[in-house]
């Protein structure tokens, strides 16, 4: 039986072959060749206080349909950036999320953040892709990849100069995950095969990933309150789009769901130190 990630990838690969006749690989990779070189998203990541948010520019959803016009995603961005965002996300995807790469570039020259190019990337080509159009991320959904072709991409995003994020749905792709050895785990509790969201999901994997990766939690963010629960569980960076997209101030949006995640870290010290008080 057909899933809704099978029809997606589908699509990816007759819309990639298009590109790929327009644009010959030895093109893009010139491209990304001259183009600045990528940035570490790493240091914000990890220096956020409570939670480092990457705020996403998403136009529409399989699930949902159309989010929001976007008419300049570079402002968007800018916002985003303004708010707090430690790094943006670009849906690139043109069927299902009515993305492109102008957004990407148009978010690239907007910002100074580091970018991340959000696709279901399946093919090398998309990598020099990415690069060429100035991302510094980019998305390696393991339940769109056999483990070959997941290492393949992998290790050619980081000989790009870029850092992959690299996302699981259960614990049997977190294992094959972890098996890159990899510097950015995201688990999204969006099941891709059904479109469902489980924030449960996430609640369960992240303590399973080990310290020193940058766990991301993706998807179910409706507000503050899903924002301290998956810290709680463990998130170090939450990834956001339709909250963000479909709210009305999405600057002030970012900066409450920073607020609710160093609310959480406050709590947790506070209750370390009663602790210690009593054991002394």
């Amino acid at each position: 039986m057909t899933s809704v990630l099978d029809e997606i990838i589908g699509g990816v690969r007759e819309d990639l072959a298009l590109r790929r006749s327009a644009t010959p690989l030895r093109e893009l990779d010139a491209r990304a060749a001259a183009a600045a070189p990528a940035l570490d998203p790493l240091p914000g990541l990890r220096a956020a206080s409570g939670v480092a948010v990457i705020a996403e520019v998403k136009r529409r959803s399989p699930s949902r349909g159309e989010l929001a016009q976007i008419p300049d995603p570079g402002i968007l961005a800018a916002s985003y950036a303004a708010g707090g965002a430690s790094a943006i996300s670009v849906l690139t995807e043109t069927r299902r999320f009515g993305g492109s790469l102008g957004d990407l570039d148009e978010v690239r020259t907007a910002v100074g953040v580091p970018v991340l190019r959000k696709d279901f990337m399946v093919d090398p080509y998309q990598l020099s892709e990415a690069r060429a159009h100035g991302a510094d991320l980019v998305l390696l959904i393991v339940a769109a990849l056999d483990d070959a072709h997941l290492r393949d991409l992998y290790y050619q995003a980081i000989a790009l100069g870029m850092t992959p994020l690299v996302e699981v749905h259960d614990l049997t792709e977190l294992d094959r995950a972890l098996a890159l050895d990899p510097v950015l785990v995201g688990v999204n509790a969006r099941n891709l095969k059904t479109l469902t969201v489980d924030p449960q999901t996430v609640v369960d994997l992240l303590p399973l990933i080990p310290e020193g990766i940058v766990a991301v939690a993706e998807s179910g963010v409706t507000g503050p309150e899903s924002v301290a629960t998956y810290v709680r569980a463990g998130a170090d960076a939450v990834l956001v789009g339709e909250a963000l997209v479909t709210g009305a101030q999405p600057e002030v949006a970012v900066r409450a769901f920073i607020a609710a995640a160093a609310a959480v870290e406050s709590d947790v010290a506070a209750l370390a130190e009663a602790a210690g008080r009593e054991r002394a």
